[in-house]
């Protein structure tokens, strides 16, 4: 009996039909029978020897048609392409009407309105008695954040409308309710109420919240498309100076969710005083204890060799602080460099630092430093004593992450290669902890809590890649690492070179990217980008089971090579250790 080999299907893996994006062209990743020509609307496309491919065409705005042909198999897909900036429906002279959610200020505090309208219109906006002028704002739109990943980051053309804005302070306390935009072009004159309400809060009493949880995401604005801030402890006490919707603005500059606090009024501003201070050991951590009056908003910073702690609100009465005489830390200093903020200054041995964490014990805050892990200096076993956290990216049928042509999903390809790896970690003596062995459904919140639980002395998350829709899937390729904090940009750069210069890949870049698995600051954490799904050429190096070995073994050499680049920071018993082959 002869058995002949079932060729691939003529399949498209992404996008799906009826796909929607603001983006001028679309890839469409996918694979079909090597041996048979594919065309897509009529033209013959390029495929890898196993017959995958992901060729980038051009979208119009609205619905763009696909055929798909190979042999006797036809495919079609529907691509629409939104918009990427503001428009007006036809006839419409003004839309998008600010504030769209309820507003409340502080007395003095701007508020601020705004719409967009066809150009050469004239904007007011009635609020209680008062009128306020609207005027149109020359600005470059810009994409999203993803744009920088295809290098395609620079503002927008101008939009076919036109942004009108204008604020006041002028507000009497009270509730204000629904702004009246009226506009007016030529002859034509409309009004339209705003769907949010405005309300100036009294002078008095002052509103104060309290975070309820064990940490707030500070943001530098009412919404999660705003930055990051160090996030505040539970119990920080702050003056809130405005609210949009359930975002609160405290007084030292940062915007919290409501939900994560308790507002309460007071006749008195939360404000702090500190005296002494003292370092205390405790194990593997060195804690910063800084007594208070109450609980404050903090700021947390690291610059190469410094951990720099700021406490807003704060007047210092400082005459006396316990020091430590841990050799890792070179120096340390304090000053009141503002009215309200003091800044304690952590200045370490080495540029590397490899973690800390921040709560408030009552209203005593308590920084703790992570102090530099100790290595053997064992021949067979040179990374005998460290912990390595290993994490396969994505996992389940709920999370596939990246596919590649064929549909093969990315999180089987993780969790072969970190399975590889752990497997040759702890052969060097590492002791390794997995996010996952199996296809659990875990949450990227919920393996970025591990790291906080189990306090490695490094994280790693393992992943492959794929682009936003403008990206050209066909030519890019290459290992990409990305880092958030600053202690993790060396792992980052180091374990970068070494994969692309060792396995002679392409490098993708080094990035710094707000991603969760990149945010714990209990040690050095780094996402690893190993390659694109999408890449129909690198995609077959990926689910090669030789370059996974290969690639394993590279990663596994990097991390050796980190660590032991780090003489000045590591304690070693004795002698000097090498990586076994």
């Amino acid at each position: 009996m002869f058995w002949i080999a079932q060729l691939p299907a003529l399949q498209v893996v992404y996008p799906s039909d009826r796909h929607e994006t603001t983006a001028d062209r679309i890839f469409l990743i996918g694979t079909a029978n090597p041996q048979q020509p594919v065309t897509v609307n009529g033209q013959v496309i390029q495929r890898s020897p196993a017959g995958h491919f992901a060729p980038s065409f051009p979208l119009q705005l609205g619905p763009n048609q696909f055929e798909l042909r190979s042999g006797n198999q036809t495919l079609m897909l529907t691509i629409l392409r939104k918009p990427t900036q503001p428009v007006l429906a036809p006839g419409v002279l003004f839309d998008n009407l600010q504030p769209s959610q309820a507003i409340a200020v502080s007395p003095n505090e701007p508020v601020c309105f705004s719409a967009i309208a066809v150009p050469q219109a004239k904007l007011k906006v009635q609020i209680g008695a008062l009128q306020v002028p609207l005027q149109a704002q020359a600005s470059a739109p810009l994409p999203s954040n993803a744009a920088v990943l295809i290098g395609q980051n620079q503002p927008d053309r101008s939009a076919p409308v036109q942004r009108y804005e204008g604020c006041t302070t002028g507000l009497p306390a009270g509730f204000q309710g629904r702004p009246q935009f009226q506009i007016q072009v030529g002859d034509r004159r409309l009004t339209q109420m705003a769907q949010g309400s405005v309300t100036v809060w009294p002078a008095q009493p002052y509103r104060v919240a309290s975070v309820t949880v064990p940490e707030a995401i500070a943001r530098t604005g009412p919404s999660t498309d705003h930055s990051r801030l160090t996030p505040l402890p539970q119990g920080t006490q702050a003056q809130v100076l405005a609210q949009t919707g359930d975002w609160l603005r405290l007084a030292y500059g940062g915007w919290i969710r409501q939900s994560e606090a308790r507002v309460n009024t007071s006749a008195a501003l939360p404000r702090s005083q500190v005296r002494s201070a003292r370092f205390q050991n405790r194990d593997r951590w060195l804690e910063f204890q800084v007594p208070l009056t109450r609980p404050v908003p903090i700021r947390l910073e690291q610059q190469g060799n410094r951990l720099n702690l700021h406490l807003y609100e704060t007047t210092a009465q400082t005459d006396t602080i316990r020091l430590t005489t841990q050799p890792w830390l070179q120096r340390f200093r304090w000053e009141q460099v503002r009215p309200n903020e003091v800044l304690y200054q952590f200045q370490f041995a080495t540029a590397q630092q490899w973690g800390y964490r921040v709560r408030y014990d009552g209203s005593t805050l308590v920084l703790s430093i992570r102090k530099p892990p100790q290595l053997s200096n064992s021949r067979s076993q040179p990374l005998h004593g460290l912990r390595i956290y290993l994490d396969p990216g994505h996992g389940s049928a709920e999370d596939l992450g990246a596919r590649g042509p064929d549909g093969t999903p990315e999180k089987d390809v993780t969790l072969t290669v970190s399975k590889l790896l752990r497997d040759r970690l702890q052969q060097l003596g590492a002791t390794v902890l997995m996010s996952r062995e199996g296809d659990e459904d875990i949450w990227p919140q919920e393996r970025a809590a591990q790291i906080q639980s189990l306090e490695p002395d490094v994280a790693l998350s393992l992943h492959y890649n794929a682009l936003p829709d403008a990206g050209d899937a066909e030519g890019t390729k290459g290992i990409g690492t990305f880092w958030y904090q600053d202690q993790s940009q060396d792992l980052a750069r180091s374990l970068h070179d070494s994969l692309v210069t060792r396995l002679q890949r392409p490098s993708y870049g080094v990035f710094w990217n707000n991603l969760a698995l990149a945010r714990p600051t209990v040690a050095p954490s780094v996402l690893l980008e190993l390659g694109f799904m999408i890449n129909p050429q690198e995609f077959e190096w990926i689910v090669d089971p030789q370059a996974q070995t290969q690639l394993a073994e590279a990663i596994a050499q990097g991390i050796f090579d980190w660590f032991h680049s780090q003489p000045q920071s590591l304690k070693y018993t004795s002698g000097s250790a090498s990586m076994a082959p």
